[in-house]
């Protein structure tokens, strides 16, 4: 797969989008880069199963970038729980672990699809509904706040996004506000693309079929052109983010989601 010129307009205007969506939602853009990447990469001769992985590999490693540059915007605003960071960070890279270095190389892309779906449809539904948490809940304890940070990254790892599809839903869920729990996402998404990112790095090595260019599930090309182009307008994003009501900013996250659920469902049954 040679980088031309039409791929890199592709790699960079997805680039673009994904940096804006990931500082207005904070989501890392994963959601968004994993259907498109799948899109390009099949187009381009890589096998569905393959595509599918190496999307969701690459698109990890480029949050690393994408969420430096977002949390930055966000902590200028004061956004950002760093308290809640901490406690959830361990748990993350835990559960980041298991996904990249165990789960996601022996799972089918196309089940790995459909677990995208699944969990994206489900929290976009969470968001929708708006149900109000009870005014007395609060996080949970070190064990529960450990366990939670467990599981998203392990979802994380598997689906290829920085983890505000379940990390969002579970602070707002937590009486934390919108717009702290996004800018709080926005932090958790570093630990969480890096600990992935090294799972798939060392899960792919030795693999025959990988295009040149690769360094274990991960595209490197892709990697560079759509980070550069990210890391331009997550800030953007953030700006956008804080000036939006709570009410339409639900919506927004949620219309995304549900779009990125259904192409993955066809996706994955179509490959089954």
């Amino acid at each position: 797969m040679t980088l031309e010129p039409l791929l890199i307009l592709e790699l960079a205007a997805l680039g673009l989008g994904t940096g804006f969506l990931a500082g207005l939602l904070g989501i890392g853009g994963g959601m968004i880069m994993v259907p498109f990447l799948t899109i390009i990469m099949s187009g381009r001769g890589v096998s569905p199963d393959l595509a599918v992985k190496m999307a969701i590999a690459t698109s990890m490693a480029t949050i690393i970038f994408t969420s430096l540059s977002s949390v930055r915007a966000h902590h200028k605003r004061g956004a950002v729980r760093w308290d809640i960071v901490k406690l959830l960070a361990p748990g993350i890279v835990i559960g980041a672990a298991i996904a990249s270095l165990g789960v996601f190389a022996l799972l089918k892309g196309s089940w790995l699809a459909l677990v995208f779906a699944a969990f994206v449809g489900f929290s976009a539904t969470q968001m929708l509904l708006n149900k109000k948490p009870k005014p007395s809940r609060t996080l949970p304890g070190t064990v529960g706040t450990l366990s939670a940070g467990t599981v998203i990254g392990f979802l994380s790892g598997l689906v290829g996004a920085g983890g505000g599809f379940v990390s969002v839903p579970f602070m707002t869920w937590c009486n934390v506000a919108i717009h702290t729990a996004v800018a709080t996402s926005a932090a958790l998404g570093f630990p969480i693309a890096l600990a992935n990112a090294l799972g798939y790095l060392v899960a792919g090595q030795g693999l025959a079929e990988l295009p040149p260019g690769s360094i274990g599930y991960i595209y490197l090309p892709a990697l560079a052109v759509i980070a550069s182009a990210s890391v331009l307008m997550a800030p953007l994003g953030v700006r956008a983010a804080h000036a939006l009501p709570i009410p339409t900013l639900k919506r927004v996250f949620a219309s995304v989601l549900y779009l990125l659920a259904a192409y993955m469902a066809y996706k994955g049954l179509s490959s089954l």
